[in-house]
């Protein structure tokens, strides 16, 4: 086997460099030395530390934001981006390879299994910050039965559940709602939801149906406000026919989009082209003239934004909190 060197930057805190999803995914062709000096550099929104690498790099984000690629040579992101070879579309689910054998593998109890939920619906949120739609879709469901929240935020079960999808099993609705809504940004919440055999209450990516089976889940990007999504709801949870056919319906169709990102290869081969070539050939970013002026500016940047995190963490949320008490 080949050795190729690599190595991750601003990535979360508990990563582990020596196993993860992309470092696996390359012990499978290569053998794999985590260096100092990488020729393949990992990179994500976390940090400014990439910026002191010379070497190719690989952007990645679990977060809304979109790849600048000024910065580095190829990414892996959210949106519905076709950039020549440096882009690869990865909705976070598939990095969340348990629920999704669990999901996609629909063991379809028996009909007294689903019909036996006795809890109505439930959340999981750990971040405290997201878009208001998130607290407003709580309050229109808590205005027809309480919801429980298993999470950091708002937990009324007890302290945060260890295991989220075998929490989710227990209800027979789950709401899940990205912290921000994006063409193309789908995270784990709705496949998680799948695999705890309940109904996804889905909001976040608009086009959220062109990936799953629309008839397995409620999208509230079709209906015109929130109280109409409750309606539906309601519907749902006072017809057993309606709501079995639901919740057992294939999260999937031969047309979703899900079909293609859950390929054995989809990013291997992304990430083996990127390999297979001469390291000379592999970088893509401009690092001369203005390029280089381009990647100075993004250092200052940083600089001041590590000033003023605090400061705009404490407005956003406090913007939030007056948003959503003039909407109620």
């Amino acid at each position: 086997m080949r050795n190729i060197k690599i190595n991750f930057a601003d990535f979360w805190d508990d990563l582990d460099v020596n196993d993860n999803y992309f470092t696996n995914c390359l012990k499978q062709y290569y053998h794999v030395e985590i260096s100092n000096e990488p020729d393949y550099l990992f990179c994500s929104v976390f940090g400014d530390s990439h910026l002191r690498y010379n070497c190719v790099k690989i952007f990645y984000t679990g977060e809304n934001l979109c790849p600048d690629f000024n910065l580095v040579d190829y990414a892996i992101g959210f949106h519905q981006i076709t950039f020549d070879d440096r882009y690869l579309r990865l909705p976070l689910y598939v990095m969340y390879g348990d629920a999704c054998a669990k999901a996609t593998d629909k063991h379809l109890f028996s009909d007294e299994y689903y019909l036996n939920k006795q809890k109505f619906c439930n959340y999981v949120i750990s971040n405290s910050i997201s878009d208001p739609a998130r607290d407003e879709m709580i309050a229109v469901l808590n205005s027809y039965k309480p919801t429980d929240s298993g999470g950091r935020y708002k937990n009324n079960v007890g302290g945060p559940v260890a295991d989220k999808i075998a929490f989710e099993k227990e209800y027979k609705f789950t709401m899940c709602f990205e912290n921000t809504s994006d063409i193309g940004y789908t995270t784990e919440k709705i496949m998680e939801a799948f695999a705890g055999d309940t109904i996804p209450i889905y909001w976040g990516n608009p086009e959220i149906a062109k990936e799953f089976n629309p008839a397995a889940f409620i999208n509230c990007h079709d209906y015109a406000d929130f109280h109409a999504v409750l309606k539906e709801v309601i519907k749902i949870d006072h017809d057993e026919k309606l709501y079995l056919s639901m919740v057992k319906a294939p999260i999937m169709t031969d047309t979703s989009l899900a079909n293609d990102y859950l390929k054995e290869n989809y990013v291997s081969d992304f990430l083996r082209h990127i390999i297979e070539q001469p390291l000379d050939k592999a970088t893509r970013h401009n690092t001369i003239y203005l390029g280089a002026r381009y990647e100075h500016r993004a250092k200052v940047h940083w600089k001041l934004d590590k000033l003023l995190y605090y400061p705009r963490r404490l407005s956003y949320y406090l913007h939030n909190k007056i948003r959503i008490a003039k909407n109620k």
